[in-house]
């Protein structure tokens, strides 16, 4: 983008992220919150909303100062030099792309077939899920000419779905099913779906990996973060209690796939549960559509740094789209290997590696980007509970999640050390 009149505005630079956090979690995983947090889910979401702002410390602090695409390998790289730890979490933040796409892909499903009175058999949903993405990847064969404008325009239009919903439901909330139990099952509840729903707030980091293409970035980047990430938390809160408040747990429980849909049956009626499945589809379907040109993307620039083999490089994808391929196709391996639940808990947890070593990165940078060190230590330890929470809950509760974090680690360490030995610049450290 060349001159200012090309680059996002801070509420396109707000739209951005608000779009892809609220198609990642609101209309795709609020089933899974349900069972895991009960009536407790709007005191989860604000609980991982907390936590998702201690991160935003350091991206805001960071992000505001190097500008670039790269976006927290950007940050890491800076504290930490060009190494093959940086080149493992290169690989591992591509990977989180990757993650990303098969959750919206299996959302999309998720809404898709009931709307369709397509019975969701594993064949139908592995079908769809195929199909859709191979929908989106072929559209990004063509390149991309979606603009901040048109993104804005999205996020109002999802926007104004959920603030309808939340409109027509709040009147009949019923209090007793959101009040607030104390104890110590209420407390697990809380913390457990914090921490396996920390993705819902991981969108704002799109921002930093989009920082050259901003107006003002020195000032419009902290701005923007804390502005989507305050938005996202009133959004999360008020969609939560008006559907918890008015249909039963186990009725959300059950319709796990297009729990929101469901939950505006009470109130609208049957042609609710065609508006709020429409509303998902759209939402879902421009949050997948960004997810795979922003992952063969982010592929594209770690590729120029060297930080990932050069046919990654290659991003005229109609004539060459080996990384689109790639990207979109694992992207494909995850659906089909993982369930929802699994999906979400491994997104979250390795967004939280990679948040935990961009914080490391700005308690060394702190002296020379701005910071308090004390209180980024602090941070760093909280995120640390979180990662070894979730970790020990994966294993618990979602083996399949725990092994499948294991294998993305394994994989990016692999990736990163293998590609280290076997290209020609040397990592300096």
């Amino acid at each position: 983008m060349k001159g200012e009149n090309k680059k996002l505005s801070l509420p396109e630079a707000v739209a951005m992220a608000v779009g892809s956090m609220i198609g990642a979690s609101i209309f795709t995983i609020f089933g899974i919150g349900a069972e895991i947090s009960g009536r407790h889910l709007p005191e989860a979401f604000i609980l991982s909303g907390l936590l998702a702002l201690m991160v935003a410390y350091s991206f805001a602090t960071l992000g505001g100062k190097i500008i670039s695409n790269a976006g927290p390998i950007a940050f890491i790289q800076k504290g930490f030099g060009d190494n093959a730890l940086t080149g493992s979490l290169a690989v591992l933040l591509w990977l989180s792309y990757v993650v990303s796409i098969s959750l919206f892909i299996k959302g999309f499903a998720g809404y898709l077939l009931p709307l369709l009175h397509i019975p969701a058999t594993a064949l139908a949903m592995g079908a769809a899920e195929a199909a859709v993405l191979l929908f989106f990847t072929a559209l990004n064969c063509f390149g991309s000419k979606t603009t901040g404008r048109v993104e804005f325009g999205m996020v109002i239009f999802k926007l104004s779905i959920l603030f309808i919903f939340i409109a027509a439901g709040f009147q009949s909330i019923n209090p007793e099913r959101i009040y607030p139990s104390f104890g110590m099952q209420a407390t697990k509840e809380i913390l457990t779906g914090s921490i396996v729903f920390f993705l819902s707030y991981m969108g704002f980091g799109l921002i930093t990996n989009a920082s050259e293409n901003i107006e003002n970035p020195e000032r419009n980047v902290p701005r923007a973060i804390y502005i989507c990430i305050f938005l996202v938390i009133v959004v999360y809160v008020l969609v939560a209690a008006v559907a918890i408040g008015n249909l039963p747990l186990r009725e959300l429980i059950s319709a796990r796939d297009n729990a929101l849909a469901i939950a505006a049956k009470p109130f609208f009626g049957s042609r609710g549960f065609v508006f709020i499945s429409t509303g998902a589809l759209i939402s879902i379907a421009s949050a997948l559509n960004a997810t795979i040109y922003g992952g063969a993307n982010i592929a594209y620039a770690l590729a120029k740094e060297g930080e990932l083999p050069v046919v990654f490089e290659r991003k005229a994808w109609f004539g060459s789209n080996e990384g689109l391929s790639i990207t979109a196709g694992l992207g494909l391996l995850f659906a089909l290997l993982f369930d929802m639940t699994a999906i979400a808990s491994i997104m979250s947890s390795v967004s939280t590696i990679i948040y935990i070593f961009v914080l490391s990165a700005h308690y060394r940078l702190a002296p020379y980007y701005g910071g308090s060190r004390p209180l980024i230590a602090a941070f760093t330890l909280v995120l640390s509970a979180v990662l070894a929470g979730l970790l020990a809950w994966q294993l618990n509760q979602s083996p399949s999640s725990f092994y499948g974090t294991l294998l993305t680690l394994l994989t990016a360490l692999a990736a990163g050390h293998i590609h280290r030995h076997l290209r020609s610049r040397n990592f300096s450290g």
